[in-house]
């Protein structure tokens, strides 16, 4: 999340009005629900999980032991289990 200083991008009279409530803090604008997105969809994040995923899924199923496919993405096995079964 970028810092953006209110001084340079809203009116004076905004200012001073956000003034009496915080000064020198931070302030959180959340985004308009219509407009939010969900976690790792701005990064790509979430697409790169969802191959990996799939990846990790059919390698359990043409017989890759689960700890060998742990070991290869860095995950626990644990981790690897609840990939494999979430379907």
């Amino acid at each position: 999340m970028k810092y953006l200083n209110a001084k340079d991008l809203l009116p004076t009279q905004l200012v001073e009005q956000l003034q009496r409530y915080v000064q020198g803090g931070y302030l959180y604008v959340p985004v308009k629900q219509e407009q939010h997105k969900r976690w790792g969809e701005l990064s790509g994040y979430r697409a790169e999980l969802k191959i990996r995923n799939a990846e990790i899924i059919r390698e359990y199923r043409s017989g890759v032991p689960v700890l060998e496919i742990a070991s290869k993405y860095g995950l626990s096995e644990y981790a690897v289990k609840k990939i494999i079964y979430q379907k």
